[in-house]
Order: C-alpha cells, then sequence, then structure tokens
C-alpha cells in the first residue's frame, strides 16, 4: 500500500492525497495554521478512516450472519492529549445500526470482532487511545 501527499504551495496549507487506488482527497490546515478550510484535517481523516474500517467490519460480519442489516452509521467522538504530540486519548463510536429484525447480539458481536480483531485502523490507534464502543438497534420492519 502507497500514498502521496502533494502540498499545494505557498500561501496556504492545503494537500492532496493520492492512494494507490487512485483515489484522492483534499486536507487543509486550520485558519489559525494559514489553511483555508478547503479539506477535513488530517487527524479528522484518522478519525473517519477508523469509522469506515469499523463500519467495513461490522457490515460484513452481520450480513455475512444473515441479518437484515439496511443501514450502519457510526457516530465518533475523540479526545486528544492537550500537549505535543496530541495523540488522541479518547475515542468512542456509537453504531446505529438499522435493519429488520436485527438480532442485537450479533450486533454486539460484530462490532467486538471488528475492535478485536479484524480493523486494523482501531487496533492501531488503541495504542494510544482508550477506544470504547457502544450501539442502537433501530428496527425497520
Amino acid at each position: 500500500m502507497q500514498a502521496q501527499v502533494q502540498w499545494m504551495g505557498p500561501g496556504q496549507m492545503s494537500f492532496v492525497a493520492s492512494a494507490d487506488s487512485g483515489h484522492a482527497v483534499v486536507m487543509d490546515g486550520s485558519p489559525d495554521i494559514g489553511g483555508h478550510n478547503l479539506g477535513a484535517r488530517p487527524m479528522e481523516m484518522l478519525l473517519m478512516g477508523l469509522g469506515g474500517c469499523a463500519s467495513i467490519d461490522v457490515v460484513m460480519i452481520l450480513q455475512k450472519s444473515r441479518q437484515d442489516i439496511a443501514r450502519c452509521i457510526v457516530d465518533i467522538h475523540a479526545e486528544r492529549a492537550d500537549a505535543d504530540p496530541k495523540v488522541f486519548t479518547k475515542i468512542h463510536l456509537h453504531f446505529r445500526v438499522s435493519g429488520k429484525a436485527l438480532d442485537p447480539k450479533r450486533v454486539a458481536h460484530a462490532i467486538s470482532l471488528s475492535a478485536e480483531k479484524y480493523c486494523s485502523a482501531s487496533v492501531m490507534l488503541g495504542k494510544t487511545a482508550e477506544i470504547t464502543h457502544d450501539f442502537t438497534v433501530v428496527d425497520e420492519s
């Protein structure tokens, strides 16, 4: 896996990041360091990556266990250290899983498997942050 990050030039803190998959995203620094709010902050990208990684796992596990899942939304709240390096110290993921007659035990199991076994982002960020999870099941029957 490879990626490239290219600075967009003088007078800004904008960067274009591209991956070997061919996709690109814009990142920007906050206005107080010269950014122009043109894209997500790099640390926000880490949280979004965590949410994406965990959500893929949860959806796949629930589909394989024949759960009729229609929607999966994860809200992420994080706290960072006050001093540099301002690593994440606490991260909480709240999953809102919707579908027909979903088994809450299977949802809990899918989230647990993702957090402990499959989600590389979760395992990696868990080296510096306390990561917690909870969930809500919404029945769409």
